[in-house]
């Protein structure tokens, strides 16, 4: 009776099959672009399908594509043309369409990022001086001495953010002094 079934490869003889690493197949089930079937004993085993599959990866990855792009491209069929096999213009446009919102969406998330980073860096900035009075104290120097330090800094930063005119206005007018220019 002659046996039907496909032939099942193992993780080494498929490797060897498409010239790459055992490595390279686990990392890509790892992925989630390819499901081998498993054995009783929980041995991954590749039919052809698996390795059409796997070849199709590695061709794509050889011409430069990222593993994100092409796991949309394999979620489209081929369609037949000349010359082998492409995609068709609507498939194109849905590989397109679903790596644009992936960018969008990681736009999204650098943006997100930026303005936590911002909150923190501000943070840390208000946190320095405390750590810095702090180590000073430990260290043994004079607590009001330090705390006059601290006074004039903070005189000197809400100074140093008032804007020209607010400056000005502090200062007295040649003419409510009763001085000529």
């Amino acid at each position: 009776m002659p046996n039907d079934s496909p032939a099942l490869l193992t993780v080494r003889d498929a490797a060897e099959r498409l010239g790459v690493t055992p490595r390279t197949l686990k990392y890509y089930e790892e992925r989630g672009l390819v499901s081998p079937t498993r054995s009783e004993g929980r041995y991954r085993l590749y039919n052809d399908e698996d390795l059409q599959r796997f070849g199709r990866i590695l061709r794509l990855r050889s011409l430069g594509f990222s593993l994100h792009g092409i796991t949309e491209m394999l979620k489209r069929p081929l369609e037949r043309a000349e010359g082998g096999h492409r995609f068709s213009t609507e498939s194109l446009q849905q590989i397109h369409n679903a790596i644009a919102e992936q960018v969008s969406a990681l736009d999204a998330r650098i943006e997100a990022m930026r303005r936590e980073l911002k909150e923190a860096q501000k943070l840390r900035n208000e946190l320095s001086p405390d750590l810095d009075y702090l180590k000073r104290r430990l260290a043994g120097e004079n607590a009001d001495a330090l705390l006059e330090q601290r006074r004039r800094a903070l005189a000197k930063t809400v100074n140093a953010g008032k804007t020209p005119e607010a400056k000005r206005e502090k200062k007295p007018h040649a003419s409510a002094t009763g001085k000529r220019s």
